[in-house]
């Protein structure tokens, strides 16, 4: 896995998607700045201790935040009023980046789920 991975993915996106996923991609690596970022299922991923904690996509009408993890989501489900979710993703417009704080609470949720006992 390598961050030039991410970065072929992000030079072929049109803008202002690009953009966006790129300041989720930072927000993700602030919170977790050991993680390391490749491509999982043909998409951006971010591992930390080789089992994927987060992820992202950009598709025709809208991005998407990935959890890899179907139980993340609906644990924060009451938060998530203002965008469009399953259990496996979180929708949000291609110019509005997901709020920095909802960032961070998907991926803690995701590493305490994942590393229970860290």
């Amino acid at each position: 896995m390598s961050s030039a991975e991410i970065d072929k993915y992000l030079d072929e996106v049109e803008e202002p998607k690009r953009s966006t996923l790129q300041r989720l991609r930072q927000m993700i690596l602030d919170v977790v700045p050991e993680a390391e970022e490749g491509i999982s299922y043909g998409l951006p991923a971010f591992r930390l201790q080789g089992k994927v904690i987060a992820g992202f996509a950009a598709f025709k009408n809208h991005l998407s935040y990935l959890p890899h993890s179907g139980s993340v989501v609906p644990v924060l489900a009451g938060q998530l009023d203002r965008y469009k979710f399953s259990s496996g993703a979180l929708q949000f417009p291609i110019d509005a980046p997901l709020p920095k704080a909802l960032v961070e609470r998907l991926v803690q949720v995701r590493i305490a789920q994942e590393f229970p006992d860290e």
